[in-house]
């Protein structure tokens, strides 16, 4: 269960819980493919001997629940076509092979792996099968960017809605009801990271709205949920929580965004999905950044907590460095 809350940047067992019942509610065969990823990502990283504690967190979870997930959501041969099960298998075990690969790589600059092998994996196997295959065919992607033939009159009301959903487009969930149940979820872990959510979710959706995209990406939040991961990352979980701080949340937020729509795009034109390329990308960006006012509330990626806990830590390690230079 904390695999499955892993993929929002939660740590928690019970909102794991919470989120796969969304799932459920929303597609159980969603739900199924997810958790058959999960698990073999999982049993994977036992066979290799990856370290139990990092297992135990749901580490090696998350990104082959992600490839699954995506498998689905691609997939246009329908639900309960059982044959998707073997490269949803083989996609889980693969996302934790390269997660053990670039682990001690990217340990070395203290960055995350994040969801660096879902994104690799799920463009590896969209490219090798294509659109047109017989046995694992899939839907071609389309450009956030693309004009519509009958464009509309935008609906305010929609659009509202499209804010929530950008957090449910995580889990590729698009219906507002488990959508809802999922940020939720992310609150019952940490309000902050989930105001956050809420927020880059926001901020996703305006800049899709600057640069006129399709009125189905901000409906149904796919223009939201990169700017929400980009948002979560910097606003309380990898950074302390401050003015600042938040601040330098609501830039990545639109950075992620943006990046998404031009990598949608781009990659559109072959018929790829940009995934959660952007926030991975811009979020690794911003942890590399040398800055004074930012780089003195950098948490080191081993001791990420909650954002409300990185905040009790922040201060007593501040406390500590003051009674040190005082007796000095």
């Amino acid at each position: 269960m904390r695999g499955v809350a892993r993929v929002i940047l939660a740590n928690n067992p019970l909102s794991g819980v919470l989120i796969l019942g969304a799932l459920v509610w929303a597609s159980p065969w969603q739900a199924l493919l997810g958790t058959l990823g999960l698990l073999t990502s999982t049993l994977t990283a036992v066979i290799i001997g990856q370290d139990s504690e990092e297992v135990s967190g749901g580490l090696h979870g998350f990104n082959g629940m992600l490839v699954s997930l995506l498998m689905g959501v691609f997939s246009s041969a329908g639900d309960w076509f059982w044959w998707l099960l073997l490269p949803v298998c083989l996609g889980g075990a693969t996302s934790t092979f390269l997660y053990s690969g670039l682990a001690p790589l990217l340990d070395k600059w203290d960055l995350p792996v994040a969801v660096f092998p879902f994104n690799m994996v799920i463009l590896l196997y969209l490219a090798c099968t294509g659109s047109s295959n017989p046995y694992f065919p899939h839907h071609p992607a389309t450009p956030l960017g693309e004009l519509e033939s009958n464009a509309t009159q935008l609906s305010l009301t929609q659009l509202l809605q499209g804010v929530p959903l950008g957090v449910g487009q995580i889990y590729a969930c698009e219906d507002l009801g488990p959508s809802v149940l999922i940020l939720g979820a992310t609150l019952l872990y940490s309000p902050l990271l989930g105001s956050h959510a809420l927020l880059g979710s926001g901020a996703g959706t305006l800049a899709g709205l600057s640069v006129s995209v399709r009125h189905r990406a901000l409906y149904s939040g796919l223009s939201g949920f990169n700017g929400a991961l980009g948002c979560m990352a910097v606003g309380g979980l990898f950074f302390t929580f401050t003015w600042r701080t938040h601040l330098f949340s609501i830039a990545s937020a639109f950075l992620s965004a943006y990046a998404d729509i031009a990598l949608s795009n781009l990659l559109g034109t072959v018929g790829l999905p940009a995934c959660s390329w952007a926030a991975t990308l811009t979020t690794t960006l911003m942890l590399l950044l040398t800055g004074r006012s930012l780089s003195a509330y950098r948490i080191p990626t081993g001791r990420v907590m909650a954002p409300e806990q990185n905040i009790r830590c922040h201060s007593q390690w501040a406390a500590r460095e003051t009674t040190d230079s005082t007796d000095v």
